[in-house]
């Protein structure tokens, strides 16, 4: 059984996608191949596990798709966790920390890990010849090694985390953002921060920490950076809301599913939009989340 997740667009030509089963082996294709990670939970918010790709229905610009990939399995990602440690984040760092660390405990022991800071910069938490680690150690001391202080630069610490993720060996991508959502010194735009997100494979997963009369803070981008990569935003009400957080996140990344399908040239050009939606013959209601969008390459035909 295939065993690959995100969303993966497979550009037109012969093309050779590394896919994950027991063992790793190459598989060929002439197609576009449109894979999204995809969580499903039950209206309690409780995770919704031995499911079918029978049960699972996809729209594509309101369009079924058909079901070609299918995948259920707890695989090692690329994970990145970006912090805001701007001078208005300084009283709840130890909280944050604290958190972010308990999500490192919390995920696949496999999975390789890098932490950026950002304040007025963007600073890599891992040595400079250490760019990914599995290391609880290690990463432990790359969460601690910057102080919070100055202004916020979270559009360019955005896009840093993105291009980091594609160094990495692991099909899933993933970025645990936890920020006011707030911006006062990046030399990129939001305009930006979004083309790339539509284009990238990435699950963003945003905690938004501030108090209600926090001139900096942005709930909104915090909201939309999760709603199209079909993360998940959280805004605890205490900073001990924290950590619990955080280690739903980490069950969350490991209980999603994959789903394939090629995509239509029929369907429309530029950003295409997604539907996924899940039966249940025991009559639960199920929430399916996933990537809402993405954008179909124009220049080759599917």
């Amino acid at each position: 059984m295939v065993r690959r997740t995100a969303l993966s667009l497979l550009m037109g030509g012969l093309v050779s996608p590394r896919l994950l089963s027991q063992d790793k082996f190459i598989i060929r294709t002439t197609a576009r191949l449109v894979l999204l990670d995809v969580s499903v939970k039950d209206a309690k918010g409780r995770f919704a596990s031995g499911l079918t790709k029978s049960q699972f229905r996809v729209l594509e610009n309101g369009r079924p798709q058909e079901i070609t990939e299918f995948a259920d399995a707890d695989i090692p990602v690329t994970v990145g966790i970006v912090i805001d440690e701007s001078g208005s984040m300084r009283p709840k760092r130890q909280e944050v920390l604290t958190a972010a660390m308990a999500f490192i405990k919390s995920s696949n022991p496999r999975d390789e890990m890098f932490v950026l800071h950002f304040n007025e910069k963007v600073y890599p938490g891992l040595p400079a010849s250490v760019p990914f680690s599995d290391d609880i150690q290690q990463l432990r001391s790359a969460l601690w090694m910057t102080p919070a202080d100055g202004r916020t630069v979270l559009y360019d610490a955005i896009l840093s985390g993105l291009s980091h993720l594609q160094e990495g060996r692991q099909d899933k991508k993933t970025l645990i953002l936890i920020s006011d959502g707030g911006d006062n010194a990046s030399s990129h735009s939001w305009k930006e921060v979004e083309r790339a997100v539509v284009q990238d494979i990435a699950t963003i997963y945003t905690i938004g920490i501030f108090d209600a009369d926090d001139p900096d803070r942005n709930p909104a981008i915090l909201r939309k950076l999760a709603q199209i990569t079909g993360g998940e935003v959280y805004f605890p009400q205490s900073l001990e809301g924290i950590l619990p957080i955080c280690q739903r996140i980490a069950k969350d990344i490991r209980s999603r599913y994959t789903i394939g399908y090629i995509p239509s040239a029929q369907n429309g050009k530029g950003i295409r939009h997604i539907q996924v939606s899940v039966t249940d013959p025991q009559r639960r209601k199920l929430i399916a989340r996933t990537r809402t969008e993405y954008r179909f390459p124009e220049e080759s035909p599917a």
